[in-house]
């Protein structure tokens, strides 16, 4: 069933002030990431179990998010794309005095400590989305995300 997009706004906006308050909250309920598209497959993050619920912790009072995600396979060469098609949906969509904290789920990539440093790195970051070729296949994964 298709909601009024009346309807959305007003859910979005009073489960934001209800996230204000706790000061936790599922970024799933607001669907900030649920729709990323994987690089590989043509399934999303959520569909692939890569992103769930448990994976996402917000805490507004200190304006933090954590998404920890789990590779499909332990040697994923696109770990680091999907943590970056993340970290840029998330930098598309929250206030930018959030900070974002991408994280490869604990004992789920052969290159756990790599990948996250890459990712939490702001310098590498900047680096990688200058990268043309990598922000087309970014961008592609976001597209069914800004869609919906």
């Amino acid at each position: 069933m298709l909601l009024p997009i009346s309807f959305l706004v007003i859910y979005v906006v009073i489960h934001s002030l209800s996230c204000t308050f706790s000061h936790s909250c599922s970024l799933m309920d607001l669907n900030y990431i649920r729709d990323i598209q994987d690089p590989e497959h043509p399934y999303t993050l959520e569909e692939l179990n890569v992103v769930n619920e448990d994976s996402i912790e917000v805490n507004a009072k200190q304006n933090t998010v954590r998404v920890t995600f789990t590779p499909t396979v332990e040697h994923c060469s696109l770990a680091t794309t999907i943590g970056l098609c993340l970290r840029v949906k998330l930098m598309r969509s929250l206030p930018s005095h959030y900070k974002v904290d991408i994280r490869v789920a604990p004992g789920t990539h052969s290159t756990e400590a790599s990948v996250n440093k890459q990712l939490n790195d702001k310098e590498r970051v900047a680096a990688a989305l200058e990268n043309p070729n990598l922000m087309y296949m970014i961008n592609r994964c976001l597209e069914s995300a800004y869609c919906d």
